[in-house]
């Protein structure tokens, strides 16, 4: 009931406010379980924004940086932290206003069992091919693993593939090792490999991630109310995820998956509050504004050179 009020002052206030557009369009990932697809399928989106909210699904965070530079989406849902570091390396004018999830084992590099290379012997990787959605989050998790385990990716002949092509060409056994994320897509490669580092040891390598919701500057500008109903859906979703996980297959049948695999996959994320938000992400030397320096300074090349300050690209005024 308190959740339903909600909705409608907010949608009101948008009214009242004259933010009318033509509709929403946000970018989200299918294989990807997060307890928003409830709000979306049950246009809770679309009730608190006044507006019709169009979602498209990307293969890769990449895509989506494209798609808001082209001006096909205003919010990305879940973009990872890889794809928009190198997109404001590149000065592209969008913004990161909140976290969406944090994770650990979601993505992950494959090995083909019949290659007999392990973490054991991981340098004879070198000389061969794998497949990887490159500046992606799956991109830094493969880098993280092979700098873990002394491996040279200058010595690697690396195919830049989207997770669901990877595990083709695994299979297909066109190359030794696929990175990637979503549950279908590393459950094909696992038919026929076996991770690199087990969760604890990626962990304890300091391989963990989190995806942002991310902006364009002047979506945000010209409709800040719509970026904060949104942000504030998100959150409601969250927090009823937390207290009734009873629509789990309403979650299943959006992302594509099967419940089994949702439930999984769900079970290795965590959707951090707007108080953890505040405290742990975006303080002062917080995780999310620690982390983007790091991948910025990682993924940074003569053409998109590492910014000397990272926190102008992050705008916590949607979280207040």
């Amino acid at each position: 009931m308190n959740t339903l009020i909600k909705t409608s002052t907010v949608a009101i206030a948008l009214s009242l406010a004259g933010n009318a557009v033509a509709q929403v369009n946000v970018a989200y990932f299918l294989e990807w379980a997060t307890p928003n697809q409830i709000a979306k399928v049950e246009k809770a989106y679309d009730d608190a924004m006044g507006e019709t909210v169009n979602w498209t699904n990307f293969g890769t965070g990449v895509g989506m940086t494209e798609a808001m530079l082209s001006g096909d989406i205003d919010i990305s849902y879940s973009q990872g932290l890889t794809p928009f570091a190198n997109a404001v390396n590149a000065n592209a004018p969008i913004k990161m206003v909140a976290i969406a999830v944090a994770y650990g084992a979601a993505d992950d590099c494959i090995v083909r069992s019949d290659s007999g290379i392990s973490k054991a012997n991981a340098s004879e990787l070198e000389g061969q091919a794998v497949a990887v959605p490159l500046n992606t989050m799956a991109d830094f998790g493969f880098r993280m693993t092979m700098s873990n385990l002394g491996v040279d990716i200058s010595q690697l002949t690396i195919v830049d593939q989207d997770p669901a092509d990877a595990a083709n060409s695994l299979v297909d056994g066109a190359v030794v090792m696929a990175c990637g994320y979503g549950s279908n897509s590393l459950a094909k490669m696992k038919e026929v490999g076996a991770p690199m580092l087990t969760p604890a040891e990626k962990s304890a390598a300091g391989i963990s991630s989190f995806d942002i919701i991310s902006v364009t500057e002047s979506f945000a500008q010209e409709h800040p109310d719509l970026v904060r109903a949104f942000v504030e859906v998100t959150h409601e979703a969250n927090a009823a995820w937390a207290a009734d996980q009873s629509k789990l297959s309403v979650i299943a049948k959006d992302a594509g998956m099967s419940e089994d695999a949702t439930a999984a996959q769900m079970a290795g994320f965590s959707f951090p509050t707007v108080a953890e938000q505040k405290r742990d992400y975006f303080g002062d030397g917080g995780i999310a504004r620690s982390m983007l320096a790091f991948m910025g300074n990682m993924f940074a090349t003569s053409d998109t050179p590492a910014l000397s300050d990272y926190n102008v690209t992050i705008d916590t005024s949607f979280l207040d």
